[in-house]
């Protein structure tokens, strides 16, 4: 995945390193299945919106085609520049960008996706380019390189914004008014609104894991591995159980900790574990207050038992042997 940021946003405990495939030497934590969740996307939203919200569209620049693009890039030449932007929502993991003709851009950040303006300045974006082998101060911002798929330069004195994804995990596509698409269509509710009632009822007669429930989009919208694990940490439920065995009680206290674990999320500016950065190009602090997640082999922060890593449903899961059961 390239050079990690996490040996400078990261303190690990004296002694204590992760091994195995994608875990990155230098600083230990293990990358291969971070991605934007619900609070990336969601602080992206935020603070792209005033950027972007009642200004015009002046024209796009575009990579070929590839598998970001669900919509070819020849089509949104053809329907962006010219459009206002009435609004930015979220649904789940992705960003809707709504126009004035009522048509919607959808963006999904993937694996490694970053939406973000011309004015960032950020060591991580700078080192993406030949910029970063020029000194400090002639750096100036992020220029765009092969893996910015689009950019919208808007009307005015911009700023211009950037869409970049290094492995192509993300996704673009337009939407004609009143057209609905497969990946949202199946999308369940947001996970900032559920309830114990909800997931106690989404939760009988499945033979999955919970994680795995947690992490079915089509049932909960915008949970992913970081924020399964911690909240199931906080809730005191293990990974592995199987769903059908929470009962009332543990369903409300779980969808509570998945509440309150996203919304703090949002507080810090989210999860900078992997590529992610923020609009502005700042990286989130919801990292440093991880109390499982990518932290096998450290101890516990309640009890001090040792933090284990499993795979559940093909995904790793993070869990202390004490306080989960």
């Amino acid at each position: 995945m390239g050079w990690c940021c996490h040996s400078w946003v990261f303190l690990r405990a004296p002694g204590a390193r992760l091994s195995g495939p994608g875990v990155d030497q230098r600083c230990g934590l293990d990358c291969s299945e971070s991605m934007p969740e619900l609070p990336e996307v969601e602080v992206t939203r935020r603070r792209i919106a005033p950027l972007l919200v009642g200004r015009r569209i002046a024209a796009i620049t575009t990579t070929g085609p590839s598998y970001v693009f669900v919509t070819p890039p020849s089509r949104l030449q053809a329907v962006l520049p010219g459009a206002q932007i009435d609004a930015i929502d979220r649904l789940g993991k992705y960003l809707l960008v709504r126009l004035g003709d009522q048509s919607t851009l959808v963006i999904h950040l993937g694996m490694t996706g970053q939406l973000f303006s011309s004015r960032a300045t950020s060591p991580r974006l700078l080192s993406a380019t030949a910029r970063a082998s020029l000194a400090p101060e002639d750096q100036g911002a992020f220029k765009p390189d092969g893996h910015t798929h689009l950019t919208l330069r808007i009307e005015g004195d911009g700023p211009d914004v950037y869409f970049r994804d290094v492995r192509k995990f993300g996704k673009l596509f337009w939407l004609r008014p009143g057209e609905l698409h497969p990946r949202l269509d199946r999308l369940g509710g947001d996970a900032l609104k559920i309830d114990g009632p909800g997931l106690f009822a989404a939760s009988r007669k499945r033979r999955i894991p919970i994680k795995a429930l947690l992490l079915d989009q089509a049932v909960l919208a915008g949970v992913g591995n970081i924020y399964a694990d911690e909240a199931l940490f906080l809730a005191g439920v293990r990974p592995g159980r199987r769903a059908a065995r929470l009962t009332r009680q543990e369903a409300e206290k779980l969808a509570q900790a998945v509440v309150r674990v996203l919304k703090r999320s949002i507080e810090t500016g989210g999860s900078s574990i992997s590529d992610y950065v923020a609009p502005d190009g700042s990286d989130g602090g919801y990292q440093d207050e991880r109390r499982v997640y990518a932290r096998k082999g450290q101890p516990c922060l309640d009890c001090g038992a040792t933090i284990v890593r499993r795979v559940v449903a093909q995904r790793s899961a993070h869990y202390c042997p004490v306080c989960q059961s």
